[in-house]
C-alpha cells in the first residue's frame, strides 16, 4: 500500500500528530492519508463510507501504522460537531469535496446546493470544529484546505465546481486572518489535473490527451507530485506560513490563454 511513500525524509512536527483527513476513502485523501501515516502521524481517516475508510486503515495498521477509521458526512454541521465533539487534532486535511460537470444552463438547485454544501459548507464545518478544539486546549494547529486550480482560473461546464472552490481559497484567508492569534495555520493546496483511479479512464481518451496537452509540463501530475507541498504546510517548516495557496499544476496556472 505506501510502497511509493518516501517514508525516510521526516518532516519536523509531524512524527506522534493527530492527523484528521476528510474524504479519505479513496483519491487523494486516502493517499494523504498514507503519507502521513508512513510520516509518523497518528491519522484519523474520516469518510461517509467507513467500509473504505475501514480497509484503508487495516492496511496502514498492519505495516505498522496508526490509522483510526471515523465515519464523516461533512455537509452536516451536526454530523461534524457530533463526530469531532471528544477529538482535538494537531492538524488537520480537508479533503473531502465533490465535483460535477455541466452546462451552467443546466445547473439545477439541488446539485449546486449539493456541491456548495460539501465543498464550502463542509470545509468551513470541519475547519471551525478542529480549530475550536485546538484553542480551547491552547494548542497550535495547522489546517490545509484541499482547493483548485479551478478557483483560480476557470473551464468549461464546470460553474458549480470553480465558484466553490474559489470560495474555499477566500474561506482559507479568512480563518488564516481569524486564527493567526492562535497559533493555527490555514492554508490552501491547488492541484492541478492529477490522475486518479476516478479520471484515468477520460484521460486515456482523445479529449482527455488534448487537456494534457495544454498542461505546460505536458502531463498529468501523480498524486505523489502533491505531497512536498502538503508535507512543507502541514509540517514545522512551513511554521511562519498562513493565508498562502499553493499551486501544484504542472504550470498550468501561468499557461498562456
Amino acid at each position: 500500500m505506501t510502497d511509493q511513500i518516501d517514508s525516510q525524509t521526516a518532516w519536523p512536527g509531524i512524527r506522534g500528530r493527530r492527523v484528521l483527513v476528510t474524504g479519505a476513502s479513496s483519491g487523494l485523501g486516502a493517499h494523504f492519508a498514507q503519507v502521513l501515516a508512513a510520516q509518523g502521524a497518528h491519522v484519523v481517516a474520516a469518510a461517509r463510507r467507513i467500509d473504505r475508510v475501514q480497509k484503508l486503515c487495516d492496511g496502514l495498521s498492519a505495516e505498522g501504522y496508526q490509522a483510526t477509521p471515523l465515519a464523516l458526512d461533512v455537509s452536516s454541521a451536526q454530523t461534524v460537531g457530533d463526530a469531532l465533539q471528544d477529538h482535538v487534532f494537531d492538524l488537520v486535511v480537508n479533503n473531502a469535496g465533490v465535483s460535477h460537470s455541466c452546462a451552467a444552463l443546466d445547473l439545477d438547485a439541488d446539485t449546486l446546493d449539493q456541491v456548495i454544501d460539501t465543498n464550502v459548507k463542509g470545509v468551513f464545518h470541519v475547519a471551525r470544529a478542529t480549530a475550536a478544539a485546538m484553542k480551547a486546549d491552547g494548542r497550535p494547529g495547522s489546517i490545509v484546505n484541499i482547493a483548485s486550480i479551478l478557483g483560480s482560473r476557470v473551464s468549461g461546464h464546470v460553474a458549480a465546481y470553480a465558484a466553490s472552490k474559489g470560495a474555499v481559497l477566500q474561506l482559507t484567508r479568512a480563518l488564516a486572518l481569524e486564527w493567526a492569534r492562535h497559533g493555527i495555520r490555514v492554508n490552501a493546496l491547488s492541484p492541478g489535473y492529477i490522475e486518479t483511479e476516478l479520471n484515468r479512464d477520460f484521460f486515456a481518451t482523445d479529449p482527455g490527451q488534448a487537456l494534457i496537452r495544454r498542461v505546460p509540463q505536458r502531463r498529468l501530475g501523480q498524486p505523489q507530485d502533491l505531497d512536498g507541498a502538503l508535507l512543507l504546510l502541514l509540517s514545522d517548516q512551513g511554521r511562519f506560513i498562513t493565508g498562502a495557496d499553493i499551486a501544484v499544476d504542472g504550470g498550468h496556472l501561468v499557461s498562456s490563454l
